[in-house]
């Protein structure tokens, strides 16, 4: 006779419902925020062709897509403007009459009470070079001009609506200078979102189009280098000693260690960002048929939970939302 192991993982994995009960990681709507953009001008969305599915909103069609994520439970929507107009210091940022103030506006009466409001406060949507910031004389981004205008940026974001800004522009510094505009303007109740390990990444192509951005060269001077892990620790630690509500590493992906490491250091929420590029290569292959779309995004999503994301920002939030409910 012979006698079989005592030990027997396989037990466990045996049907549906016991998979489920011991699953250590999973995802609900309320853990995901669903990143939008808004184009001024536009009366009807605009598909953006290296992500399909994404639209630039018109400001109709945004009222419509939040009252559909609030529908779905989601946690919260990231909001993305792409002017008409640009100059050298992204004038358009800081009027309370441009695209994204606009859109945050509404979106702060129609679904505010729902979801979570948040911007994205940078300058390289309305910058006429692309660059996240003000640029010197030399054509080098000038770190502290910048820091003045995403000050600026922070109090116009706050008044108009925004619960969340979320500083993805790399600037050395920019938390505590953000946090302090906030404060000394009032609003100290507005959460600050830092993309602390923001890396130099391939993988933004997409969300370039998406903003239609005028960017000439890279990003290599104030963005991380793929290379560095520890250097992405180093940039959450500064940020939560700032004043960061949340950190985040992006894109994420390719960097769970990054996350992982973050994760496990931070005593303050960590979020990631499942990029353009994240994006698109699945939807990608999804549409030669060479992957399962639907296991594919949902065990992506579970990949970044599991390597310490508490949430995660996604471009298919609400269907995975649609999907999670179901199951």
């Amino acid at each position: 006779m012979v006698t079989g192991p005592v030990i027997r993982p396989r037990r466990l994995r045996a049907t549906p419902a016991l998979r489920r009960l011991i699953s250590e990681t999973r995802v609900h709507p309320a853990d995901l925020v669903l990143p939008m953009f808004v184009r001024e001008g536009a009366s009807e969305p605009q598909p953006i062709g290296s992500m399909p599915g994404v639209v630039q909103h018109s400001l109709d069609s945004l009222r419509a897509a939040l009252v559909e994520a609030a529908e779905a439970g989601i946690g919260g929507v990231m909001l993305f403007g792409v002017p008409s107009t640009r100059d050298a210091i992204g004038s358009g940022a800081t009027d309370p009459d441009g695209i994204l103030n606009v859109a945050t506006r509404l979106a702060a009466a129609e679904v505010g009470d729902a979801l979570v409001v948040q911007t994205d406060l940078c300058l390289d949507e309305f910058t006429d070079h692309g660059h996240c910031g003000v640029l010197a004389a030399d054509g080098s981004v000038d770190n502290d001009a910048t820091l003045e205008r995403y000050a600026q940026m922070a109090i116009v974001q706050a008044e108009s609506g925004s619960q969340l800004l979320g500083l993805s522009g790399m600037m050395d510094g920019q938390t505590a200078v953000v946090r302090a505009a906030l404060d000394a303007s009032g609003h100290s109740g507005t959460a600050v979102l830092a993309y602390s390990a923001k890396y130099a990444t391939a993988l933004y192509g997409p969300f370039r189009d998406a903003v239609e951005s005028a960017l000439v060269g890279d990003r290599r001077t104030y963005q991380l280098d793929p290379a560095n892990r520890r250097e992405g620790v180093r940039e959450a630690e500064l940020d939560i000693d700032e004043g960061a509500d949340i950190v985040m590493v992006k894109p994420a992906s390719l960097y769970l260690d990054v996350l992982s490491d973050v994760a496990a250091m931070s005593p303050v929420p960590v979020w990631a960002y499942q990029v353009s590029g994240e994006y698109s290569m699945i939807e990608a292959a999804a549409a030669q048929g060479w992957i399962d779309r639907e296991r594919a995004v949902l065990e992506s999503l579970v990949a970044i939970r599991r390597a310490g994301a508490d949430v995660v920002l996604s471009y298919w939030a609400v269907e995975a939302a649609r999907w999670l409910a179901r199951r």
